[in-house]
């Protein structure tokens, strides 16, 4: 579930689901639908995204990912997942990904997609991408967003081939997040940046942005088009691959 509200004109969606805040299909149309929103409706100054309790977002749901039955399935769904990631990239109005807990996979992918990331100032809190353990490679849209928001191959090398979790002061040393704030000024600094970057005359920041990602959304795009990208996706019926997804569900 992603849950929204509307807070000094800017939106806060906020990841809610048991304990893990994952990401399914209907989180995905719910965030299509308020970056749908965000865009076109002047009054609203940008997004902000959070997660509820101790955790910002465990990442896919994995029940959805051992449920889905042959490579069409997994297709259709990286296909819609990958466009709906390229338009929160492309959200004209800022997008503050606010990190209340450990974000993990996919949470930290979509954390990536925003303009700033900001994270509560707590020793627990970790950061992961944990792909390569999965056994699961990222797509396109995935990958070019990824490595777009750690800003060097080096890094983009180290965070996704080693797999290591991150504490919130290695992830602000390494440039994964922006900021540390103690909880009770997360979501009020995310606020301060958004209206920070919003209120100028003409609204200057969108076409900032426009500049800066637009060649990205596009070679996404065209990589997406040209690409035998679907060959990859048979890793999701590997034995070894499953049966490593089925043994994280039940420890979650």
């Amino acid at each position: 579930m992603l849950k929204e509200r509307t807070e000094d004109g800017i939106v806060i969606a906020t990841f809610e689901k048991e304990r893990t805040n994952s990401i399914d299909v209907d989180v995905l149309k719910k965030l299509r639908e308020i970056v749908g929103k965000v865009n076109s409706d002047d009054s609203l100054k940008g997004l902000i995204l959070t997660g509820s309790g101790k955790l910002f977002s465990s990442g896919f749901d994995l029940p959805m990912f051992l449920n889905l039955k042959d490579v069409k399935e997994v297709t259709d769904f990286i296909s819609e997942e990958d466009e709906i990631l390229t338009e929160l990239f492309m959200c004209k109005k800022p997008v503050v990904s606010a990190m209340n807990g450990s974000t993990i996979a996919a949470g930290l992918i979509f954390s990536m997609a925003a303009d700033y990331r900001i994270v509560t100032n707590h020793p627990k809190i970790k950061i992961n991408m944990s792909e390569i353990k999965l056994g699961l490679p990222l797509s396109i849209a995935q990958s070019e967003i990824m490595r777009f928001g750690l800003e060097s191959n080096k890094l983009f090398r180290d965070v996704m081939y080693f797999g290591k979790m991150f504490d919130v002061t290695k992830a602000l040393e390494l440039g994964i997040v922006d900021e540390v704030v103690e909880g009770d000024e997360l979501l009020e600094r995310a606020k301060k940046i958004i209206s920070r970057w919003i209120d100028n005359p003409g609204r200057a920041f969108i076409k900032l942005k426009e500049g800066i990602r637009k060649p990205i959304a596009d070679r996404i795009r065209k990589r997406i088009a040209e690409e035998n990208w679907q060959e990859s996706l048979n890793c999701f019926f590997d034995e070894n691959v499953r049966a490593t997804l089925e043994f994280v569900q039940k420890m979650m």
